[in-house]
């Protein structure tokens, strides 16, 4: 066990130049020094809103090294907040005001939309649905399902209309979020049909800067969007069966099995080492899939020291 915590980002905290906060999420540690944030993806893992005892080697590398990825292969659709990744684990980037608005887009009739549609609605964040679907099914066209952004418990979700409405985003910045949306899940579709994936659903947020809008936070990656194996794909819709699933939800579905789903009472499952070991293999997997390239395990001796030194030196660099 030891040898695995050790090779592990659990926390970061750091004391960096000009630092004048700091934030601990599920996944990142986030600095904020003057204009910049810095952003350390730990190796935390998080399922029914539970951070899980165990660290994943590995995982906050993937998760990173994913979101520059993405973000760079979409620098030509919009101005994004990225500025730099000087080590494996951190991003650097524009401090931007985040819009308290997920652009949540849908390309399948799946997870939330299904449950709405099953219960028998035929509209969702004012976007009506067709009569005829069942789960899985491909929309005639993407939709965009926004939701607001929570400071505590579940978002909601909530229309175009009330969204300009209710003042939490200018019209035209709205409509610019939308078409920037648009395209960036097209984006986003035609580099997973070339990985022989299909990219289901996913989010994007978006905040200002300097008065322009700008794309933030990671883009594309398992944690924020929902993946099907293309191969296989029609097969199981005409047979009624599921589909398979590119994402995290093999791990919701151990912790299922051994009796924990997030409810009171609930007792954490000790995760052993050759399941930690299991789901980071399966991170590095799911890069090595969406990326076609081939994942370079970072050195994780004296890792949280390695982070910081390379930190340093970026902002030793912009000084």
């Amino acid at each position: 066990m030891e040898s695995i915590e050790k090779s592990s980002i659990r926390r970061t905290d750091f004391n960096l130049p000009g630092q004048n906060g700091i934030y601990h999420g599920k996944v990142r540690d986030v600095y904020s020094i003057n204009d910049l944030l810095v952003m350390v993806a730990s190796d935390r893992i998080s399922a029914f809103d539970y951070i899980l005892p165990r660290p994943i080697p590995y995982k906050g590398q993937v998760l990173n090294q994913l979101a520059a990825f993405f973000l760079e292969s979409t620098r030509d659709i919009c101005p994004n907040w990225l500025i730099a990744t000087p080590d494996p684990n951190v991003a650097i980037g524009h401090r931007c005001d985040p819009f308290r608005v997920e652009m949540v887009v849908r390309g399948y009739l799946t997870g939330h939309a299904w449950r709405t549609y099953k219960s028998g609605k035929r509209e969702l964040c004012g976007v009506q649905l067709p009569e005829g679907m069942k789960e899985h099914d491909k929309f005639p066209y993407p939709i965009i399902t926004p939701a607001t952004k929570a400071e505590e418990g579940h978002d909601e979700d909530i229309s175009r209309e009330d969204i300009i409405s209710k003042g939490l985003v200018g019209e035209a910045d709205y409509l610019l979020m939308e078409e920037y949306t648009h395209a960036l899940f097209d984006r986003g579709t035609k580099m997973a049909a070339e990985r022989g994936l299909i990219l289901v659903d996913t989010k994007y947020e978006f905040g200002m800067k300097d008065g322009i809008v700008h794309l933030i936070d990671e883009i594309h990656t398992p944690d924020s969007s929902r993946y099907f194996y293309l191969d296989g794909y029609m097969e199981k819709q005409e047979k009624g069966e599921p589909q398979k699933q590119l994402s995290k939800e093999f791990v919701r579905e151990w912790l299922m099995s051994h009796g924990f789903q997030g409810h009171d009472g609930d007792i954490m499952p000790v995760m052993p080492d050759v399941f930690v070991e299991a789901v980071s293999e399966r991170y590095i997997a799911l890069f090595e899939q969406l990326t076609g390239r081939k994942f370079e395990r970072a050195t994780t001796v004296d890792i949280n020291s390695r982070i910081e030194k390379n930190i340093l030196k970026f902002l030793g660099s912009q000084a």
